[in-house]
């Protein structure tokens, strides 16, 4: 593929753009500045730098986020700034998404794609992805409570009762609670269904990936290969 088309499909700009960065010597493949927009490279393993900094050639991007409390999980946020400002100009232009929507206040992990199919996959309700996550509630969370979300809580605007696939209580006032169906606020609404209240909400898991322990807040990286498989989707 050529260089220019490369970094394109990278999202750092138009093809003149490129090739203007391209020809400014600001590119570089296996150490060496490479000023020819129009080589061909093999894109498997590819590695290119530019400005400075290390990019893989990535057909589609996917990476993980540690989403601190304050930001929108939208392209057009509108009370607050957008999660997808804690990433570089790069991937923005290219048009990553969350997969998925956490609250402007809940933080913890959150994947970010151009890829539609796994973006499909993850955020259907009907693949029952289980997603794990710790809330600190109001008041002690007893086995009343646990108990009323195993069975099931109706919830208002939904047909049926809908059941934690998971919950324990892990503090006096600390809840982890599974959930398969992705309703909007649905964690914070199933507590309030058996009479508690969040005071704050981290996602720990999606699928069979974690919340990787060095990932600081704020912070994001690729999802490797191995990761992508704990996630249980064909692709």
């Amino acid at each position: 593929m050529q260089l220019e088309r490369i970094l394109q499909m990278h999202g750092f700009g138009t093809r003149k753009g490129c090739r203007a960065m391209i020809r400014a010597g600001r590119v570089a493949v296996a150490g060496a500045v490479v000023d020819d927009p129009f080589v061909d490279l093999a894109t498997d393993g590819l590695i290119f730098a530019v400005d400075g900094v290390d990019w893989p050639f990535l057909e589609f991007a996917t990476l993980v986020l540690h989403k601190p409390a304050g930001y929108e999980c939208s392209r057009k946020p509108q009370h607050h700034p957008s999660v997808l400002e804690l990433l570089p100009p790069a991937l923005r232009e290219r048009g990553v998404q969350p997969i998925g929507r956490l609250d402007e206040d809940t933080t913890g992990l959150l994947l970010i794609t151009d890829d539609g199919q796994l973006n499909h996959q993850l955020s259907s309700g009907k693949r029952k992805v289980p997603k794990v996550y710790r809330a600190t509630t109001k008041h002690a969370v007893d086995a009343a409570q646990i108990e009323q979300l195993l069975a099931g809580v109706l919830l208002h605007d939904e047909p049926e009762p809908i059941a934690a696939a998971a919950a324990e209580a892990i503090g006096e006032r600390l809840l982890r609670l599974t959930v398969t169906e992705g309703k909007y606020h649905q964690v914070k609404r199933m507590v309030a269904a058996v009479g508690n209240r969040v005071e704050a909400l981290h996602r720990e898991m999606v699928g069979g990936l974690a919340l990787p322990a060095d990932l600081k807040i704020g912070d994001w990286r690729w999802l490797t290969a191995a990761e992508r498989e704990t996630l249980g989707v064909s692709r």
